[in-house]
C-alpha cells in the first residue's frame, strides 16, 4: 500500500518547510509514504523550499487557482501509484497527527472519502459570522450532494484510489464544494472524523473578506447546480412559469365568464401565453442539459477507469 500526501501551494515559501517537516515519513498500513507539492505558479521560493524539505515538486508555469492545482496533484498522486491520497494545506493549519485517523476508514473499507471535520461551529479563531456562513454552506452542499457532512470546505481530506480517479473540477475557485457534489452523484461513501486545526499565520488568499467569500461561493454553487442538477432546476423554473401562467389565465377566464370585463384583461392572457411558452422552453433546455450531463458522466466514468489504471 502506498500513501501519497499532496499539498497544493501558492507563494508559501515561508510556511511550506515547516508544514512538510511535520508530515509522517511512515505510517502503519502503508509500505511507502510520498509527499507531492504542486506549486501553483508561485513567484517566490515555494518550489525550492519544498524540494529542499524532501517533497517531489510539480510546478505549474502560471497561477491557475486552487481547484486546478488540486486536480494536477490528484493526477500526479495517481501516476505515482497512490492507493490512498491525503490532501492538506501548505500553511500548516491542519494537525498532521490526525492523518492516521483520516485514512483509517479507507483502510478498513468503510469509506471512499474521509473529511477532516474542523468543528467549524465552535472554532475559536473563526468569527461568529464565519461560523454561521460555514454552517449554512455545509447545509446547502449537503442538500445538493446528499452527502452527510458538517464541514464542506475543509481541505484536509483522504481519498481512496478509486474515489480520487473520479474527481475533477470544472470550477476554478476551489475544489472543496464540487468534489463533494461529484462524490454524491457517484455514490461514494463519505465519512468525517474530527481534526484539530491551528490559526493560520496569514489571511486566506482565496478571498479578501467574508462578503467576497459568500458572493463567490454562492456563484460557484449556482454554477454547480446547473452543471450537476440541470433537469431538476430547469424543470422547477418551468413549473414556476406554468403556475404563473395558469393563475393569469384563470384571472382572465374569471373576468370573461362573469361578464365583469369581457373585453378587458387581455394583457393577462398575453402574459400567461408568454409564461407558458417560457416554461416549455425551460423544460426543453432541461432535458437537453440532462442528456449532456448523462454524456458527461459516462465520459467521466471512462476517464476515471483510465486514471485508476495508470
Amino acid at each position: 500500500m502506498r500513501l501519497v500526501i499532496q499539498i497544493p501551494a501558492w507563494n508559501e515559501a515561508e510556511t511550506i518547510g515547516r508544514a512538510l517537516a511535520e508530515l509522517p515519513a511512515s505510517l502503519p498500513g502503508f509500505d511507502a509514504v510520498e509527499v507531492i507539492v504542486v506549486d501553483d505558479g508561485s513567484d517566490d521560493a515555494t518550489a525550492a523550499a519544498a524540494a529542499a524539505a524532501g517533497a517531489r515538486v510539480v510546478r505549474l508555469p502560471l497561477h491557475r487557482g486552487l481547484a486546478r492545482a488540486f486536480t494536477v496533484a490528484i493526477d500526479a498522486a495517481l501516476a505515482a501509484g497512490a492507493d490512498v491520497i491525503v490532501n492538506t494545506d501548505a500553511d500548516g493549519q491542519y494537525d498532521p497527527e490526525a492523518i492516521p485517523r483520516l485514512v483509517a476508514p479507507i483502510l478498513a473499507g468503510d469509506a471512499d472519502i474521509v473529511l477532516g471535520d474542523r468543528g467549524v461551529a465552535t472554532l475559536a479563531h473563526f468569527s461568529i459570522a464565519k461560523r454561521w456562513l460555514q454552517r449554512i454552506g455545509a447545509g446547502v452542499v449537503r442538500l445538493l450532494s446528499g452527502v452527510p457532512l458538517t464541514d464542506a470546505t475543509t481541505g484536509f481530506r483522504a481519498f481512496s484510489r478509486a474515489a480520487a480517479a473520479r474527481l475533477d473540477c470544472f470550477t476554478t475557485f476551489t475544489y472543496t464544494l464540487e468534489t463533494l457534489i461529484q462524490a454524491g452523484q457517484a455514490g461514494l461513501a463519505v465519512r468525517s472524523v474530527p481534526v484539530r486545526t491551528r490559526p493560520t499565520p496569514r489571511p486566506s488568499r482565496l478571498f479578501r473578506s467574508n462578503l467576497a467569500y459568500v458572493a463567490i461561493s454562492l456563484a460557484t454553487l449556482v454554477r454547480l447546480v446547473f452543471i450537476y442538477r440541470p433537469l431538476r432546476i430547469l424543470l422547477s423554473l418551468a413549473a414556476a412559469c406554468w403556475i404563473g401562467a395558469a393563475a393569469l389565465a384563470l384571472r382572465f377566464a374569471y373576468f370573461f365568464v362573469t361578464g365583469l370585463s369581457p373585453a378587458g384583461h387581455v394583457q393577462s392572457l398575453i402574459a400567461a401565453a408568454v409564461l407558458g411558452l417560457t416554461g416549455v422552453q425551460l423544460a426543453v433546455l432541461g432535458v437537453l442539459a440532462d442528456l449532456t450531463a448523462v454524456n458527461r458522466r459516462l465520459l467521466d466514468g471512462l476517464r476515471a477507469r483510465e486514471r485508476e489504471r495508470k
